[in-house]
């Protein structure tokens, strides 16, 4: 299972971020990158808290034949198209796409797999739940719904689709 996390809180050339997101991976199958499953869009707080617009988060289960490296090399292509803006850590962003796990590796990267930081993460875990609710984490051996129950309280996470 190849998990990959998908994100946005600005508008791009494209148009709103959720425009962008269903945009996005509409070019995924140009790429080998196969969309299996896709979970439900979420609006979520930006993580650290900041004055930046809300995001809308999803997650995608995909199939591909390429490697851990080549797949993050497109899914960054990608964020070029989107005119991805790389400088300050937790900045807004036109599009954001994250390998979250990739059949189960560990990894040191990159990719670092599982994705760093993801147990900790409601904009990650309730979409990616949405599409593997069985799904284990790779280093815990936690599921889903036992760390979404560790998850502090105060982040929007609200579906819209």
């Amino acid at each position: 299972m190849i998990a990959i996390a998908l994100g946005a809180n600005l508008p791009s050339k494209i148009g709103a971020p959720i425009k962008t997101l269903m945009d996005a991976l509409d070019q995924f199958a140009n790429h080998g990158l196969i969309v299996l499953d896709r979970s439900h869009w979420y609006e979520t707080a930006p993580v650290p808290a900041s004055d930046q617009p809300l995001y809308v988060n999803g997650a995608v289960v995909i199939d591909t034949d390429r490697s851990p490296k080549e797949t993050l090399k497109v899914l960054l292509s990608i964020e070029d198209v989107y005119e991805r803006e790389r400088g300050e850590l937790n900045a807004a962003r036109t599009l954001d796409l994250d390998v979250l796990d990739f059949n189960g590796r560990v990894e040191q990267g990159p990719p670092i797999l599982p994705h760093p930081r993801l147990e900790n993460r409601g904009f990650v875990l309730f979409p990616l739940r949405d599409i593997v609710p069985q799904w284990l984490h790779p280093v815990s051996g936690k599921g889903i719904d036992a760390l979404i129950s560790k998850l502090p309280d105060g982040g929007v996470i609200r579906r819209i689709s």
